[in-house]
């Protein structure tokens, strides 16, 4: 299945040599006798020369080389290899309507592949700032050295128009690729500043579920790198790759979800049936994975594996929903896709019944064969049970156990904010008022607000009321003017603090 699109692209309008007006006509008259003239003219002639109007895997099957030193198979790049990546990787050039492309799949199905494919054809025929995100500095480093280093170097359109790294070449360094027209900058989730670095009409975000939830505390990383694309509005392009980890904390299920989830249909030799591929639908001996066929859901034969290569080759991509956003899609892949001599179904078998008996290993395989999140059973995750401890109680009221008051004071340049708990026996504490006083330590009200507060009372479930019995107000912005404030009012309720970055257990 494929998607029409009027957006423009790139692609130069000038002459070509076929043209009626050639290039001699446009030179006649000029005076192209002095040194370097034919090295200009041949300059010229290039420049007007317009790209042939490729996709990426178009691209790919042209001009991608592989060596030995990035990829397990060498020589000349065949999309017809895993087929199911064509549709992919067409979304990802420049005249197809979608924005944001999501990728949840298996391991080693080929997606890291179609990525580096589209960094070769951005580079090579749509240049302009591209953004490539892994997990950390560290593996960015590992990558560009051991893929995006062969990408180039093995592929001649690449070669010519990428110079070899030099530690002391701003322009080519392992983190930073120029290129005639744009730029590569290679960072790790866990890089605020990589991330804000510059402005990117592409992001190339692999493996999004093994980021870390925030990068140096400054907030979501893919958040972040999106936001790089503002200034570019529909001419962005996002794609977003990864294996799956747990249900309810995956980025990867989460944007899949959202989209229009495209799965891969592809015909049951025997009775023509479109269909795709899951796994409830793989079936062995009991103990001999080595007998394993898929079971067609039209007719229940058993498909031998050897069929899988014609089942590719006329397989297509089917939307399952509808998106939010019409410029968002989907893709979902599991490792019973893999081409033959990859992955096979006997192996798959293999491996999920070594995995019984072991949670642990489960759930790597459901990860990393199917594609699939990991659903938590037995101890629920500490989220889960964070939330099971949950308690109705009516607001601004100290429900029955709270024995005593306290209250936390942030200072911004713009506001003051007070949490307001009661505790209880053992440490049980119930948040029982939050309050925001707008203003700042440069606004005299402000603190006399905060010092009212001092004076609140708040009503028991009992009936009873209570004060603030102690009062901690950070002393981290505007030191002078928190430390003014608590002097006036005395130490005995009020205790000036110095915040820390993280959670730190109270201590009884």
């Amino acid at each position: 299945m494929s998607d029409s699109t009027s957006t423009p692209s790139p692609i130069s309008e000038f002459p070509s040599a076929s043209d009626d007006l050639t290039a001699d006509q446009l030179t006649d008259g000029l005076d192209l006798g002095f040194d370097g003239a034919e090295d200009i003219l041949r300059s010229w002639r290039k420049g007007m020369r317009p790209d042939p109007d490729l996709t990426v895997s178009e691209w790919a099957d042209e001009h991608r080389w592989l060596s030995s030193r990035g990829a397990a198979e060498t020589g000349r790049y065949r999309t017809a290899r895993a087929p199911y990546l064509r549709e992919i990787m067409d979304a990802l050039s420049p005249r197809h309507p979608a924005q944001r492309v999501t990728f949840m799949k298996a391991a080693q199905v080929g997606a890291t592949e179609a990525g580096n494919n589209w960094i070769g054809f951005v580079i090579h025929h749509a240049p302009g700032p591209m953004l490539a995100v892994l997990p950390s500095l560290e593996l960015a480093k590992r990558t560009s050295r051991g893929r995006l280093d062969p990408l180039i170097a093995d592929s001649p359109a690449l070669r010519e128009r990428v110079n070899p790294a030099r530690s002391r070449d701003a322009g080519n360094s392992m983190l930073s690729k120029e290129f005639p027209g744009g730029i590569l900058v290679l960072t790790g989730a866990n890089s605020a500043t990589g991330l804000r670095s510059m402005p990117a009409r592409y992001i190339f975000l692999d493996e999004v579920d093994a980021y870390p939830a925030s990068a140096d505390e400054e907030g979501d990383p893919v958040t972040l790198a999106e936001a790089r694309t503002t200034t570019f509005s529909h001419r962005r392009k996002v794609f977003m790759v990864s294996t799956p980890t747990i249900r309810g904390l995956s980025r990867i299920e989460r944007e899949f979800e959202a989209s229009d989830k495209r799965r891969y249909f592809v015909p049951c030799p025997h009775c023509g049936a479109m269909q795709w591929l899951q796994f409830e639908r793989l079936r062995w001996d009991k103990g001999r994975p080595d007998t394993a066929a898929y079971h067609c859901e039209g007719c229940e034969k058993p498909i031998a594996e050897h069929h899988k290569t014609q089942m590719l080759e006329r397989g297509e991509w089917r939307a399952t929903a509808v998106s939010a956003d019409p410029h968002s899609i989907g893709f979902h892949i599991s490792a019973l896709y893999s081409p033959l001599g990859w992955k096979s179904w006997q192996q798959i078998a293999r491996e999920w019944l070594a995995a019984q008996g072991s949670e642990e290993m489960l759930r790597v395989a459901r990860n990393t064969l199917l594609g699939e999140t990991w659903v938590e059973s037995g101890d629920a995750p500490e989220w889960q049970r964070l939330a099971e401890r949950r308690e109705n109680y009516a607001g601004v009221q100290i429900p029955v156990g709270g024995l005593f008051l306290t209250a936390g004071v942030d200072v911004q340049k713009d506001r003051i904010e007070v949490d307001v708990w009661a505790w209880g026996r053992g440490l049980e504490s119930w948040l029982v008022d939050h309050v925001v006083i707008a203003g700042g330590p440069d606004d005299p009200g402000c603190w006399d607000k905060l010092t009212a507060l001092l004076g609140r009372t708040w009503t028991c479930a009992n009936g009873a009321v209570m004060l603030i019995g102690k009062l901690a107000i950070d002393t981290g912005y505007e030191a002078p003017a928190v430390y003014a404030w608590a002097r006036k009012q005395g130490f005995d309720q009020v205790a000036p603090i110095k915040g820390l970055e993280g959670f730190n257990r109270a201590t009884p």
